[in-house]
């Protein structure tokens, strides 16, 4: 089906555009934007694969997958112990003295 494979399209182009995002250290996606968005591509995923749309499934999951990813990493939360609550990355090193 051509359905598929445009549908398979898209969900490549959307993990292109996400991978920059889950490289980088400063990004800082809402867990309300990241989680909801993870269970849509997966649930969109197993909706492909009940219309035997295999190759809209795998794309469908796959971009459920790095959206996970990303809420997992680049989300503040209090599960993520390398990120405050508002998101900016923790150091684990002292400040050096004057600093200021």
């Amino acid at each position: 089906m051509w359905q598929d494979l445009i549908f398979l399209a898209g969900s490549v182009s959307s993990l292109f555009v996400l991978v920059p995002t889950l490289r980088d250290s400063m990004a800082n996606v809402p867990l309300g934007t990241s989680a909801p968005s993870a269970t849509i591509g997966i649930v969109y995923g197993v909706t492909f694969f009940s219309l035997g749309m295999t190759l809209s499934a795998a794309g469908a999951f796959l971009t459920g997958i790095m959206w996970s990813l990303i809420a997992a990493i680049r989300s503040p939360h209090p599960f993520n112990p390398t990120r405050g609550s508002n998101g900016a990355r923790q150091s684990t090193e002292a400040a050096p003295p004057n600093a200021d």
